[in-house]
């Protein structure tokens, strides 16, 4: 079993609410304790009305970046498709800086290779295939490692990479070339036989898995902990036991209702003991 602690991640959904609905709530799950809070990178929300309010990712990243203090931040996930990626490179360099204290930074860059066709068609984005979307992820993150690399000054530390999806061809295979943490979907079944993959493609390019942390998106009912999360922990049963240990849960506006994530936090501080 992987000794890594048990994190608390929520994902503000960026849409159906002002900006000062966003700030109030980014306050607030830092002042509540979650370790990492996470926008996404759309132009139009994804449920509700389909025109309602939404707000831009990278910008407002900078922002929870000067205006926070402890917690990790970042994208659940960039879209790969939006930036080149040597300008990506050099802005998570540089959100990774505003959000330092004590000389270290704070910036998660959560990838994936982009799926939202409204986002691709409205902003003038070639859609393509789902399979050249992904050679293209495999092909930019080298070259994003590359400009980290090459930038003055440099990050202040090793920028954690998320990517994000469930592919067992591509996807994976991926994240355990590039990966610090993986993110899936899905029932904790689904996701243990992920994890079982992904341990299999570690091996295959010679990846310690231990060293990817695994992530996923939970929708605990109340009542429900730890039932509904603790197979999540549980990890794949197979050559690796390595379990889920970062537990992001999606919060919407423009509420964004922070009692899901107060049940999550004090299941965290019992598994922390």
């Amino acid at each position: 079993m992987s000794d890594r602690p048990v994190r608390i991640g929520a994902q503000l959904q960026p849409q159906h609410a002002s900006y000062a609905d966003i700030r109030r709530a980014v306050a607030g799950l830092e002042e509540l304790g979650v370790d990492v809070i996470f926008n996404w990178d759309h132009f139009f929300p994804l449920y509700g009305e389909p025109d309602g309010a939404h707000f831009e990712c990278w910008t407002m990243l900078a922002a929870w970046a000067d205006a926070t203090e402890r917690v990790e931040i970042g994208a659940l996930v960039t879209c790969n498709s939006y930036r080149n990626p040597q300008l990506l490179a050099d802005m998570a360099r540089t959100v990774d800086h505003v959000s330092a204290r004590d000389g270290e930074g704070r910036l998660i860059l959560g990838i994936g290779s982009g799926w939202f066709e409204r986002d691709y068609d409205e902003y003038g984005y070639e859609f393509g295939t789902a399979g050249g979307r992904l050679n293209a992820l495999d092909r930019d993150l080298p070259l994003v490692e590359e400009r980290w690399a090459r930038l003055n000054p440099a990050p202040t530390r090793k920028i954690p990479v998320l990517v994000g999806g469930g592919g067992e061809r591509k996807t994976l295979r991926i994240v355990a070339q590039h990966a610090d943490i993986w993110h899936g979907f899905g029932e904790p079944e689904t996701v243990a036989h992920k994890h079982a993959v992904l341990d299999d493609w570690c091996e295959k390019v010679g990846r310690d898995p231990a060293e990817i942390e695994r992530s996923a998106g939970v929708s605990p009912k109340p009542g429900r902990l730890p039932e509904d999360v603790d197979d999540y922990a549980a990890g794949a049963q197979g050559l690796y036991d390595v379990g889920t240990r970062l537990f992001t849960v999606g919060l919407n506006g423009p509420d964004y209702d922070p009692g899901p994530v107060r049940d999550l936090l004090a299941w965290r501080d019992a598994m922390r003991g």
